[in-house]
């Protein structure tokens, strides 16, 4: 009887293990999006939350959710309920003249303003999705994005 209980006592915190990870399986989180930097409340904020990288950064077919929000204030919050557990990342841009694209000036700069989950280092490309990706794990994940100008409007 007690090598049984000693067995028992060896497998208690496995199945600990096993029935925490299947609770997790089913976990859904909300997030919330501060958009720092925005230069006016002109336009719309577009935002597209990718779950992988397929897609990623420009194909926003692909993302899970894609949508353009009226800037009601600065800083501006976006939030999203109900995630699952995973990664995620996010791309935005401010489309001050509300045409849904984003505009460049004669050189292909973007003359709106664009910003990346996890605010990587903009250089000559745009970050990959294992740059800008964060994890949604808890109740609520919050997350600050600050926009990126590189030109005049």
């Amino acid at each position: 009887m007690t090598k049984r209980f000693g067995t028992h006592l060896l497998l208690a915190p496995l199945l600990g293990l096993v029935f925490s990870t299947t609770a997790q399986a089913n976990f859904k989180g909300n997030l919330n999006v501060e958009i720092e930097g925005l230069r006016s409340n002109a336009g719309q904020v577009c935002i597209s939350l990718f779950g992988s990288s397929k897609g990623f950064p420009d194909k926003g077919k692909f993302a899970l959710h894609d949508k353009c929000f009226q800037i009601t204030e600065i800083p501006f919050m976006i939030k999203f309920k109900g995630l699952k557990a995973g990664n995620y990342a996010i791309v935005l841009m401010h489309d001050e003249n509300s045409n849904q694209s984003m505009d460049m000036d004669n050189l292909g700069m973007p003359r709106e303003g664009f910003g990346f989950s996890q605010n990587p280092e903009i250089t000559n490309r745009a970050p990959k999705f294992r740059e800008s990706a964060f994890l949604v794990a808890g109740p609520e994940t919050n997350i600050k994005i600050n926009m990126n100008y590189m030109s005049g409007f």
